[in-house]
């Protein structure tokens, strides 16, 4: 999901000089049959700059600019090359260390304008769970291993998370119009007030499989393996039984690797059911939620519920009151899911598996 809203701004400056790299990228996209239009939006160049630069092209049989007047250049394309590359791969550093590193002599706003010519500037970092090289392979062997799964496939696992729902949970950001001044930042109207006690949660477990919604589960207190494994009994069993009794085969279930999940107690739990009650456990690789589709699910549920109750994050009453309203209207919006928002997301799986596999186990978009 995008951290900043998608920029008005989808062309360079028109007076701005092509780069030797920008050269090289319009031709490669131009031999790969890209049209004018489509290789001035993939290199946020306006469409008559690349036109102009081909037909200058085509006609001289050179890439190279013809004199002109102005201040000459202070740094060689080869330095620039060799600037990007570096950008590149200390992505994390500042403009200065950057200047260092390159052991160059002009100054950080040169540095910041040579990356610029090239779209390459600061953003804040994608947030995503911590990966090490460990995780990474077991991610990747877990891609492979079901990387010809179809969504009918898919539509045999059961999915489930717990979830942690605020009072004050509605994660859609607010972005306002206003100059950079700190008088203007602090306006009553420029603020997104967050009310006291909006700290306050409410627990979930839930699960699906396919385009049937299981059953949602209030969670208070300390959830430990014995907790964990009494709500199972109770609500996911009886869900399962239910699936199978009406058609289902080869059902798998999906659980991440939290502590309870994963204790002996549970692990015993999981050898004397499975065979009982006709289903196998999946084998989960660590830190992905990204590759479980109930957490985009749960986004949704937030989303919706903040929708259709927009005074939620404003409640008031004792805690006991407002845990009690708010079970309340999750569970209206969780049993109002359409089974079109579920078909989404398990026709997303193969494209998760296959973006993990070209991510050779690391981060994804999802």
């Amino acid at each position: 999901m995008p951290i900043y809203p998608p920029e008005n701004k989808t062309t360079a400056d028109h007076h701005q000089t092509l780069t030797d790299i920008q050269k090289g990228r319009i031709l490669e996209a131009r031999d790969l049959g890209k049209s004018h239009a489509e290789i001035g939006t993939q290199l946020n160049i306006p469409r008559t700059t690349v036109t102009s630069f081909l037909q200058r092209f085509e006609k001289r049989g050179s890439d190279e600019n013809l004199p002109h007047s102005g201040r000459p250049r202070k740094t060689l394309e080869r330095f620039d090359r060799y600037l990007i590359r570096t950008a590149l791969v200390h992505t994390n550093v500042t403009n200065d260390a950057l200047r260092d590193i390159t052991d160059s002599e002009v100054s950080t706003s040169t540095i910041r304008r040579r990356l610029r010519e090239d779209h390459i500037r600061k953003w804040r970092a994608v947030e995503r769970a911590l990966l090490t090289e460990d995780h990474a392979k077991k991610r990747l062997d877990w891609a492979r291993r079901y990387r010809l799964f179809t969504p009918e496939d898919w539509n045999r696992v059961f999915w489930s998370d717990e979830c942690t729902v605020q009072k004050d949970s509605d994660d859609l950001q607010m972005w306002v119009f206003r100059h950079a001044d700190k008088r203007e930042k602090y306006l009553p109207k420029n603020v997104r007030g967050r009310a006291k006690g909006g700290g306050l949660f409410q627990m979930i477990w839930g699960c699906f499989a396919g385009t049937k919604l299981g059953p949602i589960v209030f969670l208070d207190g300390t959830i430990n393996a014995d907790v964990y494994i009494a709500m199972l009994q109770n609500n996911l069993l009886p869900f399962i039984d239910a699936v199978i009794a009406d058609g289902a085969t080869d059902v798998v279930f999906q659980q991440d690797n939290a502590t309870p999940h994963i204790a002996k107690r549970t692990h015993a739990w999981f050898e004397n059911t499975m065979q009982e009650h006709g289903f196998t456990l999946m084998k989960w690789p660590p830190n992905s939620p990204d590759m479980n589709p109930i957490e985009n699910l749960w986004a949704i549920v937030k989303l919706h519920l903040h929708r259709r109750f927009p005074d939620t994050k404003h409640l008031h009453g004792s805690p006991e009151t407002i845990k009690t309203i708010l079970k309340q209207r999750l569970m209206e919006v969780w049993w109002d899911i359409g089974e079109e928002v579920l078909n989404r997301l398990i026709e997303s799986m193969p494209c998760r598996v296959q973006a993990l596999l070209e991510a050779k186990g690391w981060y994804t978009d999802y």
